[in-house]
């Protein structure tokens, strides 16, 4: 599958530059493409510019607005809306502040009440102190009440609030309010006031934050335009690194998180086709083995889809129908695992492993066993249901199952095609495509529930006949809406001969994969045939040279096999899939910045 990635973009001074790469090397998750540039006056300016608008829309972001907030708009429009902006985030600021502050502090007068400052200033003044108390109440003792001008103000589930009135020795003291409890409530609903007004104006900025994207964008497309257009002679001191990274949307917070510590300046956004971001493929652990054979011919398009998942299943397939021996199956699979002890070979033994597995699966079914027809063994007789027929509806067993697989294999990839047409140019924009899908893959599933029996000949007659009046009108009438109906139909018959033309050879195509299991299969037959003229009457010095002749024959018939096993059925995928399904290869593998270690 391939990763959804954002696109970040960074600007910052070339002194910079080096320590911010070697950050993302620490970070290990962006690919990113640099340039360095002049900086003067004008692209400072520019630059400063950008800064304010990604900080406002940054701080705006951060903002979260209470549902329900009416919004209070500007009436300002471009450079002056931004600075206003900006204003009003730091008046927000200020005054979200102020309403914490005071939120706080009426929390700790909260339990004190009302009470005048002044009064218990002038009674300290004429010698009666007014000490404030705060204990727990384990800690507080009922008998202070009697012994000392004690009075008790409040009492919670934590702690008891009194005051003691001249002299005083009880532990607890804490320094007086620092006001009256409800006047400070009267000051904080000001605050609060004022507070809302802030939102509102907020709350009418965030609404405008396309306005603000939009006018972030000119921005770099300003300095980027003027970049290109002066000269590279300013010294290193004097210059700009901009840059363009790229990395796949799950680790969007670890990278933000990242370049918030940092503290450069990015815009960040979800890359588009038109960017050719870099190609990151997320698959499990069984389909990720058969990514080497997509890169060799190329990561798709970002609009396009991610072949591998098929490729992992055919390509095991194909390989283990040329290959067709259980023998040369578990030859393979002891291959796999000695590979894992391999240097420079290990990250290839799973791959083997899982092809000699495979080999050896369907080699069974094909009842082969180092050439030798293993139906004709008494001990088989329990599995002769599940071995592969000899003959299928009067032809070889295995040339009519190449010819299905083939059909099946080319039935997908239309399907796949037609998905992503219609995901990528809407169903109106793929109706030409939908009618060949609709006659080729329709044909085949009706022809075979006709063969099965579970349709009779008249409906399916009626069916065809429908499906491809279906078809036509899609294939000749609707492939281009906008174009002329006579050009529409014009394109249609030239489809069609290239169709007609090309689908066939495209289904003979899989003959190979019964070629090539026949000609290994003949071949190791022909050495056992000789192994056993060489054996003879099964003398000692006969034993020698009939093991020489069958290890020596398998194995270059093992090598050779393996060798015709990788290449046509990997030429089945890049020719016949690629072409009926419209993959597109080419894309740039995603490639994060990452610090090498070296060893000591």
């Amino acid at each position: 599958m391939i990763s959804k990635m954002t696109k970040y973009s960074f600007i910052l001074l070339s002194g910079d530059k080096d320590s911010f790469v070697d950050r993302l090397g620490d970070l290990g998750l962006v690919d990113i493409v640099r340039s360095t540039k002049p900086v003067d006056e004008a692209s400072a300016k520019l630059a400063g510019e950008i800064d304010l608008v990604n900080g406002l829309i940054q701080g705006l972001n951060k903002i979260e607005i209470p549902e329900g907030t009416e919004p209070i708009p500007y009436q300002k429009e471009g450079k002056d809306a931004v600075r206003l902006a900006g204003a009003t985030l730091m008046r927000y600021s200020e005054a979200e502040s102020k309403v914490k502050a005071l939120q706080q502090e009426a929390e700790d007068l909260r339990v004190w009440g009302s009470f005048n400052t002044e009064t218990i200033q002038k009674l300290a003044e004429a010698g009666i102190p007014i000490h404030f108390h705060r204990l727990s109440e384990k800690q507080f003792q009922p008998q202070w009440e009697k012994d000392f001008a004690l009075s008790v103000i409040n009492r919670t589930k934590a702690a008891v609030y009194f005051v003691v009135a001249g002299e005083d020795s009880l532990p607890g003291e804490i320094p007086a309010p620092s006001g009256d409890h409800h006047a400070l409530k009267a000051r904080l609903a000001e605050e609060e006031k004022n507070l809302r007004v802030m939102e509102g104006r907020i709350a009418a900025l965030k609404m405008r934050m396309p306005e603000f994207e939009e006018s972030l964008r000119n921005a770099l497309s300003r300095l980027d335009l003027y970049l290109a257009g002066v000269s590279a002679t300013p010294a290193a001191e004097d210059t700009i690194v901009t840059m363009v990274g790229y990395a796949p949307e799950q680790y969007d917070a670890a990278v933000t998180a990242a370049l918030e510590e940092a503290g450069v300046f990015y815009l960040k956004e979800a890359a588009a086709v038109e960017d050719r971001p870099p190609i990151h493929l997320k698959n499990n652990k069984f389909t990720k083995m058969f990514t080497v054979l997509t890169d060799m011919y190329g990561r798709p398009q970002y609009n396009g889809f991610d072949p591998t998942p098929y490729i992992s299943v055919f390509f095991m397939l194909f390989f283990a129908f040329c290959m067709g021996d259980a023998g040369y199956g578990l030859v393979l699979t002891g291959v796999g695992l000695l590979l894992r002890k391999a240097k420079g070979a290990a990250s290839f033994a799973p791959l083997v492993t899982v092809l000699g597995v495979a080999t050896t699966v369907i080699g069974f079914l094909f009842h082969t066993f180092f050439s030798i027809d293993i139906a004709q063994w008494e001990c088989m007789a329990p599995f002769q249901s599940i071995f592969l027929p000899s003959q299928i509806a009067g032809y070889d067993g295995t040339m009519v199952l190449a010819i299905l697989v083939g059909i099946f294999h080319i039935c997908l990839a239309l399907v796949v095609k037609t998905i992503y047409a219609t995901k990528n140019n809407g169903f109106l924009g793929s109706l030409g495509t939908w009618g060949w899908t609709l006659l080729i893959v329709g044909s085949v599933v009706v022809g075979g529930f006709a063969l099965l029996g579970v349709i009779d000949a008249a409906l399916t007659k009626w069916i065809l006949i429908a499906l491809g009046i279906l078809s036509a009108i899609g294939i000749f009438f609707l492939n281009d809406l906008h174009r002329n109906p006579m050009v529409n139909f014009g394109a249609g018959l030239w489809e069609t001969y290239n169709t007609a033309t090309g689908l066939l050879g495209d289904v003979l195509s899989y003959l190979r994969l019964y070629a090539l299991g026949l000609a290994g299969a003949k071949l190791g037959f022909a050495f056992n045939e000789l192994g056993a003229k060489v054996l003879g009457d099964g003398a000692a010095a006969n034993w020698i040279f009939f093991i020489l002749i069958i290890i020596i024959g398998h194995t270059l018939n093992v090598a050779m096999a393996a060798l015709g096993a990788f290449v046509h059925p990997l030429r089945l995928n890049f020719l016949e899939f690629f072409k009926n399904s419209s993959y597109e290869g080419g894309a740039r593998i995603y490639d994060p910045v990452k610090k090498v270690k070296q060893n000591d």
